[in-house]
């Protein structure tokens, strides 16, 4: 992990204020700390995250310093409503109501960036793609319409480590974050979300099976999407 990183001790910060319970009250500090470019936990409908303004490399490069992960690795995004997808990523191809059905929920999905994407070039430099998540969870949800922004999301932990669904799982980290929000014990386990892919016409790809794979498949077929074959 990069030395250049603040750190504090744990039970100091806790004292001073950096778990807050994740509440719609508590929406707005989150929204403010985001816009100053610093690193939130936050709770999802899978796993806890750590969130940052996906349009912040500062932020985004401070994400990837508390992981230990390595720069290539890309990133999710996480945004407030279906609707805000197509700022940030091409949904044209996609039969109409797919994305409904699909999210929000357990889901990312991955889709070409495109020429007309808001989202910040140097996010995943190289890829022409970005998953996408709007998970279903009111805090994270209210956080990223109030962002007017994207989130970039990854899972609260240190890369290789177990995901987390509590954040006493990833207490050695919340000094780096400017606040923790609590959303109790996540009920969904430890797959994380099921990552499609989702950029080809006609097509979907099963990346990740997650925690939805079975309800995922159910829909995409029920929208006449088609597996894509595995090359070998």
């Amino acid at each position: 992990m990069a030395q250049s990183l603040e750190i504090c001790d744990v039970g100091v910060a806790n004292k001073l204020g950096v778990v807050r319970p994740a509440t719609e009250e508590y929406a707005e500090e989150a929204i403010e700390a985001l816009k100053a470019g610093k690193v939130i936990a936050v709770p999802t409908d899978t796993l806890y995250g750590f969130a940052c303004d996906a349009c912040s490399l500062e932020a985004v490069n401070r994400i990837y310093e508390i992981k230990g992960r390595n720069l290539t690795s890309p990133l999710a995004i996480c945004v407030g409503d279906v609707s805000d997808i197509k700022r940030f990523a091409v949904t044209d191809h996609l039969p109409h109501g797919l994305l409904d059905s699909l999210l929000p929920g357990p889901v990312t999905v991955i889709l070409r960036r495109g020429e007309s994407s808001i989202l910040e070039k140097s996010l995943n430099r190289g890829l022409d793609s970005v998953g996408v998540r709007v998970p279903d969870c009111n805090f994270i949800r209210a956080v990223a319409r109030g962002s007017g922004s994207a989130l970039a999301l990854t899972s609260a932990n240190l890369s290789g480590q177990p995901s987390s669904v509590y954040i006493k799982d990833f207490e050695n980290l919340w000094q780096h974050c400017a606040f923790v929000y609590d959303g109790g014990l996540l009920p969904a386990g430890r797959a994380g979300s099921t990552i499609v892919d989702l950029t080809r016409v006609g097509k979907y790809k099963i990346v990740r099976p997650g925690s939805a794979q079975e309800e995922t498949v159910a829909i995409l077929e029920r929208h006449s999407l088609v597996e894509e074959a595995t090359v070998t």
